[in-house]
């Protein structure tokens, strides 16, 4: 499949992605911590083929086009299951971190749940989540090794993505027709390609439009960028495997930009939205973002239809591949409930069943069920053919490995954040951040 494909949409805003795979914030890291000392015991299970009344808690983040969405799909289930009350409960991505947090701290998790990535070691290490592959009514057989190995952790499954996600380049084509740019070829473009045309863009609108604009802070960007270059930001073991020369190179690209005008100047991002209708690519300040993939449909439509959608330049001329098929959204069991089973069936519904993703559609990401996602094709409409054909393409290709992150992912990442704002404003060197960064990851991790 070529990378290089049409139907765009608009860029995520500088914190959107961010916050779905970094997360961080203190109450967060307050109640994570009291989560820790959740010790497993066993619980009696209720039989799987029982036909007593059953109440199953089900939580996930997102808004309320999610939770709409989500309820279609739960209601289908119901109506199979008329033994089977499923209670519901949502918030944005931060409130719900916290409330997580302190469920499982105190004794109250949910059945079924919606897991970060950057959480899924904290939990899991600490038994408060079941592995999948032990419940007989966990339907495994539709998803990949691939699509599994990242979430097997300490040789247990503690969780399946709720739905298969990654990052591209999108690049409004509007602005490249009115100043005579070309499009980049997204099978070959590379970061100084990237340069190159956002350079051009400043340069031809007069600074009333810039080339590109994409969040430094986002570990998503980031894990590409270090693949690229050989190494990888968390390590199968656990850990820190960026090296100070990488993540500078990093900080070193974007501001070699900002002061050719091809990158906003400090202080242009301000973080208040995420939504699609009110990014910068919307208004037309700026020319290409990257963007999470499932975020296409909604892009494009803010833009008009204009957008592009390229992989991350470097791809096809770095020393390795840096894109991969991630998930920042995971579902898992409590390892707490007394209704395993019940909750692995829901699960398994909600992952392998055509109609649930006809209700769903890919707000999650594609499914992870390639059979699933192959026909679910017919459904979509253009914009999410286009992304849900991306990932179907990456995954037929040889792609580096994605790791679960390690127990202190999350410090780490609010590290990162705080130190791409301090390079932004110049009140230190990229080399500076990238040492603090090395330094803070190392100490965590060894801690």
């Amino acid at each position: 499949m070529s990378a290089r494909l049409s139907h765009p949409s608009a860029p995520l805003t500088r914190r959107g992605f961010n916050h779905l795979v970094v997360g961080a914030g203190t109450a967060g890291a307050i109640g994570l911590t009291a989560a820790c000392a959740v010790e497993p015991e066993e619980v009696e299970q209720e039989p799987a083929d029982s036909d007593e009344p059953i109440e199953l808690n089900f939580i996930w983040w997102g808004d309320a086009g999610r939770a709409e969405v989500t309820e279609a799909a739960l209601d289908l289930y119901r109506a199979d299951h008329p033994n089977v009350t499923i209670t519901t409960e949502y918030q944005d991505s931060g409130p719900y971190k916290d409330k997580l947090a302190t469920r499982i701290a105190a004794g109250d998790a949910p059945d079924l749940m919606a897991i970060r990535r950057d959480q899924l070691r904290e939990y899991g290490d600490r038994g408060a989540l079941a592995d999948l592959r032990t419940i007989e009514a966990m339907d495994l057989a539709g998803l990949s090794e691939p699509v599994l190995a990242p979430w097997d952790v300490n040789g247990q499954l503690i969780g399946v993505p709720a739905g298969l996600n990654t990052i591209g380049f999108i690049i409004q084509t509007t602005v490249l027709d009115e100043y005579g740019i070309d499009l980049p070829d997204g099978d070959t473009w590379t970061w100084d390609d990237l340069a190159t045309m956002a350079n051009a863009i400043t340069a031809a609108s007069g600074g009333s439009i810039y080339g590109t604009a994409y969040e430094m802070a986002t570990v998503a960007n980031l894990y590409v960028w270090v693949r690229q270059h050989g190494e990888d930001l968390y390590t199968e073991d656990g850990q820190f495997g960026a090296s100070e020369a990488t993540i500078q190179a990093w900080f070193d690209f974007a501001d070699e930009m900002r002061q050719a005008g091809g990158f906003p100047p400090a202080g242009f991002f301000d973080g208040t939205t995420s939504a699609a209708e009110a990014s910068y690519i919307a208004q037309g300040r700026t020319a290409s973002q990257i963007i999470p993939t499932n975020n296409f449909k909604s892009y494009n439509e803010a833009c008009g239809g204009t957008l592009a959608l390229l992989r991350i330049p470097g791809e096809s001329t770095a020393p390795r591949r840096g894109q991969s098929i991630d998930c920042p959204h995971l579902w898992s069991i409590s390892s707490q409930s007394s209704y395993q089973a019940q909750a692995a069936e829901l699960l398994s519904f909600l992952t392998n069943e055509l109609a649930a993703w006809e209700a769903m559609g890919t707000t999650r990401g594609v499914p992870p069920n390639a059979a699933v996602a192959e026909g679910l094709l017919p459904n979509l409409e253009a914009d999410d053919v286009t992304a849900t054909e991306y990932i179907l393409g990456l995954q037929a290709e040889d792609l580096p490995p994605a790791f679960a992150d390690p127990v202190g992912a999350t410090e780490i990442q609010s590290k990162l954040a705080d130190v791409a704002v301090e390079v932004e404003f110049a009140r230190i060197t990229s080399a500076d951040a990238a040492a603090q960064l090395v330094a803070t990851a190392n100490d965590v991790l060894a801690g």
